[in-house]
C-alpha cells in the first residue's frame, strides 16, 4: 500500500502540493486526476522517491520511499516525457533498467516489442510520441515491479493502443501482485479501467473515492413536470444541481437509487428517467458542490 501523510512540497515560492494525505491500496487501478498544474506529476515523483517532501512522508508498504532504496525497486515511474540516452535504442534502455531491477524480464520485453511492432534496434529519438509511450510502458511492465506509476500514459496513444495497454495492465493484475497508478487530466481515458480515483486541485486532494461508490451515490434525472411536481421533487430529493428548459427539468441528485425511484413514482411526473452519469459529470458536480468554478477546473 502507498500512503501519503500530510505531504507539502514547494518549488521556490510556488506551492505544488499542500497537506496531501491519502492511500493507494494494492491490487487496484488508481486514477490520479486534475488540471494541468494541479500537482499530479509532483505527486508521482514523490511517490517514486525522485523528490523528497518538504514536510510529511510517503510510505510504500510501510517504508519511507525517499530513504529506502530497496523499496524504490518496487516502483517504476514513467514520466510524461520519459528520459532516454542520446542515440539509444529500445534494447539499450532495457539493459539499463535490467541492471537495476533484479526481476527484469528480458524475454517478455522482446515479445512485447514485437507485438507492438517496435524495432528494438531503431533509435528512440526517431519514434513518434505514441511509439515512445508504448515503449516505456513495455519497459515498465517488464521490470516486474509491484507498483507502476504512469504520468499521462495514454496521451498520444491511438484508441487501439490505449485498449492494448489497458489489457496488459489487466493481465498483469490477474497474474501477479501489481498496482498501476495513472495520472491524467482526461477522465474518459480512465473511466473503464480505474477502481479508485483521487482528484487533485490547486495542490490539494479534493476527494478520493471508489469509482463504484461515486456512481452509486450520484444520479441524473430528466423529467417533464408541472410547477407543483417540481416543488415536490425539490423538497424530497437532495439536489446537487438543477437545470430547466421549459417543462423539461434536469436534476443531479445524491442518494440511493431505489429511494430516488420511489420518490419519482410518488410524484408521478408526465415523463421521468434516470440517466447514468459519466465519471466526468460526477466530478464536475462534486467540484461545483465544493465551491470551485468549473471553468477553472477539469475538462
Amino acid at each position: 500500500m502507498i500512503e501519503l501523510k500530510g505531504i507539502n512540497k514547494k518549488f521556490e515560492d510556488i506551492a505544488a502540493l499542500t497537506d496531501v494525505s491519502g492511500e493507494i491500496r494494492e491490487g487496484s487501478v488508481f486514477g490520479l486526476i486534475g488540471t494541468n498544474g494541479a500537482g499530479k506529476s509532483t505527486c508521482l515523483r514523490l511517490i517514486s522517491g525522485v523528490l523528497r517532501p518538504d514536510t510529511g512522508e510517503v510510505l510504500v508498504d510501510g517504508r519511507n520511499v525517499y530513504r529506502d532504496e530497496q523499496i524504490r525497486r518496487e516502483l517504476f515511474f514513467i514520466s510524461d516525457d520519459p528520459y532516454y540516452f542520446p542515440n539509444a535504442a529500445p534494447r539499450d534502455m532495457m539493459r539499463y533498467y535490467a541492471a537495476y531491477y533484479e526481476e527484469y524480464d528480458r524475454r517478455r520485453f522482446s515479445e512485447l516489442l514485437e507485438k507492438f511492432g517496435l524495432d528494438e534496434n531503431r533509435r528512440i529519438h526517431t519514434f513518434s510520441k505514441g511509439m515512445k509511450k508504448q515503449l516505456f510502458v513495455i519497459l515498465g511492465i517488464c521490470a516486474n515491479t509491484k507498483y507502476l506509476l504512469c504520468d499521462e500514459t495514454f496521451d498520444g496513444l491511438d484508441p487501439v493502443m490505449r485498449q492494448a495497454v489497458k489489457s496488459i495492465f489487466a493481465a498483469e493484475m490477474i497474474n501477479r501482485d501489481f498496482t498501476p497508478v495513472i495520472a491524467s487530466h482526461n477522465l474518459r481515458e480512465l473511466e473503464d479501467i480505474c477502481d479508485h480515483v483521487g482528484l487533485l486541485h490547486r495542490g490539494g486532494m479534493l476527494l478520493s473515492r471508489e469509482v463504484e461508490e461515486l456512481k452509486s451515490n450520484l444520479h441524473k434525472i430528466q423529467c417533464a413536470v408541472s410547477e407543483e411536481e417540481k416543488e415536490r421533487l425539490l423538497a424530497a430529493l437532495e439536489v446537487v444541481k438543477m437545470e430547466q428548459r421549459g417543462s423539461l427539468l434536469t436534476l443531479t441528485v445524491r442518494g440511493d437509487e431505489q429511494k430516488i425511484r420511489e420518490i419519482i413514482r410518488q410524484v408521478q411526473p408526465v415523463f421521468a428517467e434516470l440517466i447514468p452519469l459519466t465519471l466526468e459529470e460526477i466530478f464536475v458536480s462534486e467540484t461545483e458542490v465544493a465551491g470551485y468554478d468549473i471553468k477553472d477546473l477539469l475538462f
